[in-house]
């Protein structure tokens, strides 16, 4: 261990000058490299306690030993003491902070109210106040079963604005009764309207009163013998009573609650998030923090919630499956209620989502095990130095030699690092038919950025000896020392399973069919052709509307995005009528003009 007496001592000559105010407080080595970054309410009571060695645990007691230095930045309150702590350590990745790996950004429902028939669309990412939210939701999967029950009990439309004003008949949804075909006027916008003020409250978990106002249009309906209508109304009942009965009954009288549970297994923390709104199931999702070593789960579940709510919209009330020691600092910089319960249906609901972690720890492990015994045999049939822990795979995607682009994702023990993804827009070659070219120019693009901390042991090109020879001819000058470069291509038929792999300096093989191993390879080839083809996409639709649109005088970016959603093609938009151009939100008669002259001058 460093020295720890010279760690307390510099922790005791900062105590005398840190301010008395709520802030952040860095510890930093001897290199100037942060240790640790941590908010208070008080900076100086907060660090105090780091000079008691007796009561601090044994990874705290390694950090205070490294310490020989310390810096503060006071802010105005708690909540901005969590913002910026979080910001540091996404940053800075300190090594004694817990770190979470937290790039999701959760699904929502939305509808606008004020269309003449609006429908229930899926959003993520910035609200606009024109909408209505609902959610959030663990997963596009729970997203999706709430959008089906939508379609399925109260016939609002799933289709395209440009589908909606352009159809002469009603499509097959109508036929299976998933619709009713506002397109063709086969309802009302009045009686539509009632089925969307329905499906808010429906949304709004307000099913008590939904079902007292079907049961009373029914009761009118048959009064005044509208017997086809008191039949669908009847129907409508039947089916919401159905979808209310698949809901867990324990969260019926719960609001907007998350409920939060740790469990710690060999030495692996799992996070398991439950989402609740108005009494609704949304969906639970784990979490796996970094840095976890010789931590209780109480700290690691104080860590992540700070780190969780700095990106995240608060609920009212998030339940924990541990007391916390700062819980009251961390309910004034939340904005939200945090409470524990150890008996009661809370609790029950605690131990659920305590148990739903321990499985995700186990299945973890496995999947761990897997890679782990994978990148085992990996080295083994290889000829590696070591196991490798970064994989770099490339592939090119063009169409005919346009809108060409390089991607590159990265393999590791823990799974794919999203993060670590990368596009390259072929630039200099110009001939973009020839692959060779490109994969040349992808590398030495990658290898000209390269450091110490994001060198590959392996690098995975999809293609054969060709893109092999090409690639170490264009790395020549670069130190290639540890760095395998494997090319795989297609095997017999382009079959699966049989495809041949090549390096410099051996006989091209095949692995065994069907083995573990060439499921592995195969999978991570197919991420990197997935990422490359999706990318592509994204260039391609992206220069196809920028190319006939951003000549317009007066389109910007929000009213090419408002023409394209309201007409689904540029086709669309140059076929449109002026009254057609006019009906789009924020295209003025003037601007309607200027775009239908432009595409019929």
């Amino acid at each position: 261990m460093a020295d720890i007496k010279h760690g307390i001592e510099v922790i005791r000559a900062n105590v005398k000058i840190a301010p008395d105010n709520p802030g952040v407080y860095r510890m930093l080595d001897k290199n100037g490299k942060v240790l640790y970054v941590g908010k208070a309410k008080n900076i100086k009571k907060r660090i105090v306690a780091y000079t008691h060695f007796d009561r601090l645990a044994d990874h705290i007691k390694r950090m205070v030993a490294e310490v020989d230095r310390m810096e503060f930045i006071i802010v105005e309150n708690e909540a901005k003491a969590l913002l910026m702590e979080n910001d540091l350590i996404k940053k800075l990745e300190p090594k004694y902070n817990i770190l979470l790996k937290d790039d999701k950004t959760f699904p929502h429902l939305m509808i606008n109210p004020h269309e003449e028939f609006p429908a229930l669309r899926k959003s993520r990412g910035q609200r606009e106040k024109k909408f209505k939210y609902f959610g959030p939701y663990a997963s596009a999967g729970a997203v999706n079963a709430v959008m089906d029950t939508v379609q399925k009990t109260f016939l609002l439309r799933s289709c395209r604005d440009s589908m909606l004003y352009h159809r002469e008949r009603p499509c097959m949804l109508y036929q299976i009764k998933r619709c009713s075909a506002p397109c063709v006027g086969k309802i009302s916008p009045q009686d539509y309207h009632q089925s969307v003020e329905e499906v808010i409250l429906f949304l709004e978990g307000k099913n008590t009163k939904l079902r007292e106002e079907l049961a009373m249009q029914m009761q009118e309906a048959s009064e005044r013998q509208d017997y086809e209508t008191a039949l669908v109304i009847r129907d409508k009942i039947r089916a919401l009573s159905s979808v209310q009965g698949g809901f867990n009954v324990e969260y019926a009288d719960w609001k907007s609650v998350d409920v939060i549970a740790a469990v710690k297994q060999e030495n692996m923390v799992c996070i398991q998030v439950f989402l609740v709104r108005n009494g609704q199931n949304c969906g639970n999702i784990p979490f796996f923090p970094r840095h976890v070593d010789g931590l209780s789960e109480a700290e690691v579940l104080e860590a992540f919630l700070s780190s969780f709510y700095a990106e995240h919209v608060p609920p009212k009330e998030i339940i924990v499956s541990h007391e916390i020691e700062n819980r009251s600092f961390l309910e004034k910089a939340i904005g939200a209620s945090i409470r524990f319960f150890q008996k009661g249906n809370k609790a029950k609901i605690l131990l659920q989502a305590q148990n739903n972690a321990a499985a995700a720890i186990k299945r973890k492990l496995a999947e761990t095990a897997s890679v782990q015994a994978n990148l085992t045999e990996m080295q083994k049939v290889f000829c590696l130095p070591k196991i490798p822990q970064r994989i770099e795979v490339y592939d090119n995607s063009h169409n005919q030699g346009s809108f060409a682009v390089g991607a590159m994702i990265v393999a590791t023990p823990s799974g794919f690092d999203k993060k670590s993804y990368r596009t390259f827009n072929i630039k200099y070659t110009e001939n973009t038919h020839d692959d060779f070219a490109m994969m040349k120019e992808v590398l030495m693009r990658r290898f000209e950025h390269m450091s110490a901390e994001n060198r590959p042991d392996v690098i995975l090109l999809d293609g054969g000896l060709g893109q092999l020879h090409a690639v170490h001819q264009a790395l020549a000058e670069y130190d290639l020392r540890n760095i395998t470069i494997i090319a795989i291509s297609k095997g017999p038929e382009r079959n699966a399973g049989k495809e041949f792999y090549h390096v410099l300096g051996r006989e091209s093989f095949a692995l065994e069919f069907q083995s573990p191993l060439a499921f592995y390879m195969q999978n991570i080839r197919d991420e990197a052709h997935r990422f490359a083809i999706g990318t592509h996409r994204k260039k391609r639709e992206k220069s196809v509307f920028k190319s006939q649109i951003d000549d317009i005088e007066g389109i910007g970016a929000k009213r090419k995005r408002d023409l394209l959603n309201f007409f689904g093609s540029v086709e669309q938009i140059k076929s449109a009528s002026l009254g057609d151009l006019m009906k789009v939100e924020g295209i003025s008669k003037k601007i309607a003009e200027k775009i239908y002259k432009y595409f019929h001058n």
